[in-house]
């Protein structure tokens, strides 16, 4: 005898997470765009080190001189434009999964990053921004002298 686990709701429960996944992508794409230009997103990694945030995102096929980035009011930008290859589809087919065109991602930068000393660079298609953390100011104690 084969015991079979029973979910009558399971088909409605898969459902309701795929609608919040795809309203969830669509409302992060919105905020994170604000423009109807905007049409891809990189994929980004973001860490925290001892002295330093680093951001690193995946912009293959992209030009250093593509991208813009920008620090401001506590904003950290990263703007640029992949631009489409031309082809010649002499065969009479093509496919082209690749996205090209304008993307825009912004981050929300905490108290102790250091926004004037912000380096980036990019190799292997990878752009990589370290944003060095503002030495912690040490509480000083004052004593107190007796009148």
């Amino acid at each position: 005898m084969t015991i079979v686990h029973y979910e009558p709701w399971r088909l409605f429960n898969r459902f309701q997470r795929d609608l919040t996944r795809v309203f969830n992508e669509d409302a992060s794409a919105s905020e994170a765009a604000n423009s109807s230009d905007v049409t891809w997103l990189p994929v980004v990694d973001v860490h925290e080190e001892a002295e330093r945030f680093v951001v690193r995102a995946d912009l293959p096929g992209v030009e250093p001189k593509d991208v813009e980035i920008t620090a401001e009011k506590g904003v950290l930008t990263i703007r640029g434009q992949r631009h489409a290859q031309k082809s010649d589809s002499a065969n009479g087919y093509e496919r082209v999964e690749r996205v090209s065109g304008a993307f825009l991602r912004r981050f929300s930068l905490p108290e102790s990053a250091e926004t004037a000393a912000i380096k980036a660079k990019q190799s292997n298609g990878v752009l990589e921004i370290t944003i060095p953390k503002s030495p912690q100011v040490q509480p000083q104690r004052i004593s107190v002298e007796a009148a």
